[in-house]
């Protein structure tokens, strides 16, 4: 173009996870562009270098209440008015970004982490369990009476978009499936630079780390471990932990939240990262093969697109502890060369992120 390309960002929430990552790397590559979103913590807004803007759900009480004001995040985001802007990117997962509207002429590229779980993929997961602990009731109640208004509005949103792009080859099926749009996979950026391997002769044990929630099921890695007798370290804190501690054996230890220094040393000095979700991608398994570190992995979403069986990790089929068990005794971690898996893991690096994202922007301004 003549002049310099004008550039917008929105994003559903900003309290921090592997979609705000996304966000930060966008801030890196349009670093005058301003961030609209629902919701920022005062970490993300000064990380983001002041560029943050919320409207009346970014103010108290609805940043307590973020979780149950659905209804009027879409409100917000449909009345966002980008005049003037050549390009708005928006960045959603279970979210209202991607409904946003755009002037004629402007390009608008949807960086989607997932068609939003409760509507969709995950809805009969979250009616039982949707996570909110002594709102759960509540929580239940709203989804089965909004389910179907929700779902018509998210179908409706999911057309406005110039072009999709999937977080994981699992994510660009399920935008096929769901919102019947054709989606081009460009991993999310993965801070591999802070890990480093080690020798298998100063690792020891099997590690997972992150948010003790139920989608997340750590309780199968403990029970699993548990039943065998495998040293397990639990890193992490979430409304689940009091039950983990119960179901735990005297293999299983559990370490609190860490920095990313702390869990940079727990993932290279691990013999195996247990991973028992079934995410959209998946963070911190490519972290720990960042460490040089195999993942064993529930086979299924985004870990297809890094577990290489028998090179960088193994698989369990079943998102059950008995499954898991099966997989671990045969899990050998000699087997696997810290150099090769740490390769792999470079594919996801930020650079490679940036460097597909602007060949994918050029593109669709040219066009």
């Amino acid at each position: 173009m003549s002049r310099p390309l004008k550039v917008a960002i929105v994003h559903d929430w900003l309290i921090g996870g592997g979609a705000e990552r996304v966000v930060y790397e966008l801030h890196q590559m349009f670093p005058d562009a301003p961030i609209y979103t629902s919701y920022a913590t005062p970490e993300w807004r000064q990380r983001l270098g002041g560029k943050v803007i919320t409207g009346f759900l970014g103010h108290q009480p609805f940043g307590r209440l973020r979780k149950f004001v659905g209804v009027l995040r879409i409100w917000w985001f449909t009345h966002l008015d980008f005049t003037g802007y050549d390009l708005v990117i928006s960045s959603t997962g279970n979210g209202e970004a991607k409904g946003i509207r755009v002037p004629k002429g402007t390009v608008h590229i949807c960086y989607c982490h997932t068609p939003t779980h409760y509507y969709w993929r995950h809805y009969d997961q979250y009616r039982k369990r949707p996570g909110f602990g002594a709102f759960d009731p509540l929580a239940r109640l709203g989804l089965r009476l909004l389910v179907g208004p929700l779902r018509r509005w998210d179908k409706k949103a999911s057309k406005r978009p110039t072009y999709f792009v999937a977080n994981s080859t699992h994510i660009q099926r399920d935008i096929k499936t769901y919102y019947g749009r054709s989606a081009v996979v460009i991993h999310p950026p993965v801070d591999i630079s802070r890990f480093t391997p080690l020798p298998a002769e100063k690792r020891s044990g099997l590690l997972t780390v992150g948010r003790q929630a139920p989608a997340k099921r750590t309780d199968i890695a403990v029970v699993a471990c548990s039943d065998l007798g495998l040293p397990l370290t639990v890193v992490g804190d979430g409304p689940e932990h009091n039950r983990l501690e119960r179901l735990a054996g005297q293999s299983v230890t559990f370490a609190p939240p860490a920095d990313d220094q702390a869990v940079a040393r727990y993932m290279a000095a691990a013999q195996g990262f247990i991973f028992a979700s079934f995410d959209d991608f998946g963070v911190t398994p490519v972290e720990a093969m960042a460490a040089g570190t195999p993942v064993i992995a529930y086979k299924a979403g985004g870990a297809f697109d890094y577990v290489e069986e028998g090179k960088t990790g193994l698989f369990f089929d079943e998102q059950t502890p008995e499954s898991l068990a099966k997989t671990l005794k045969t899990f050998d971690p000699t087997q696997f060369k810290p150099e090769i898996i740490r390769k792999k893991a470079e594919e996801f690096s930020p650079a490679v992120f940036r460097q597909k994202m602007l060949a994918l922007i050029d593109s669709a301004i040219k066009r």
